[in-house]
């Protein structure tokens, strides 16, 4: 049962980023750290990726693993309004391999960085360096 009111509740999902989140600022500054270089936000690219980088043809999009229904323990989802929140992730996964595809089609190699995954520097640098050295 959520212990906010409706009201209150809109109010904290209204609140959260969509853009310069946490984890997203993390794997921007591992990329600067490492000499990359790159735009923000390219709105003019299929799904507005929140890192592009024209030199390599690569984007990257920063998931919350909650959001996107990642597989993780931050992915699953709420036991309350249950329908409504398929839905919603639902309708996000499938954008979201829409817009991979139309990426892909325009010659856009694509990286998805979970959430989860930024909570080890390590081994997201690898997954990054792994991704642009190819």
């Amino acid at each position: 049962m959520d212990t906010l009111t409706p009201k209150q509740r809109s109010a904290a999902m209204a609140a959260v980023a969509a853009k310069n989140t946490a984890p997203e600022i993390l794997v921007r500054k591992l990329l600067h750290g490492l000499g990359y270089r790159f735009r923000l936000h390219v709105k003019e690219l299929p799904g507005s990726p929140d890192i592009v980088l024209p030199k390599w043809r690569s984007v990257v999009f920063v998931n919350g693993c909650f959001w996107h229904g990642h597989t993780c323990a931050r992915g699953s989802a709420p036991t309350s309004n249950v329908e409504f929140w398929q839905q919603k992730i639902g309708k996000n996964r499938e954008r979201d391999s829409r817009v991979r595809r139309e990426l892909h089609k325009c010659g856009w190699r694509v990286l998805t960085v979970w959430q989860c995954e930024t909570k080890d520097s390590t081994r997201l640098e690898k997954i990054v360096v792994r991704f642009l050295s190819v």
